[in-house]
């Protein structure tokens, strides 16, 4: 018997969700802006630097005497 991993990086929620949103806009179902139908490309990454600031804040502001 072996022990092998196997680590798959199968497509996540956020590209099925652009490849939806881009088939949607360009055959006329939706006509949402360009920015909402990338959204789950770049919005987890805003998240992520808005959470991170927050954090420095919170600890900027812990620190004062």
């Amino acid at each position: 018997m072996s022990n092998t991993k196997s680590n798959s990086n199968g497509i996540g929620i956020g590209t099925i969700l652009f490849v939806v949103f881009l088939v949607l806009k360009l055959t006329g179902v939706i006509t949402w802006s360009w920015w909402w139908v990338t959204a789950p490309l770049w919005a987890p990454a805003v998240v992520i630097v808005v959470m991170l600031g927050l954090s420095a804040l919170i600890i900027k502001a812990a620190d004062r005497p």
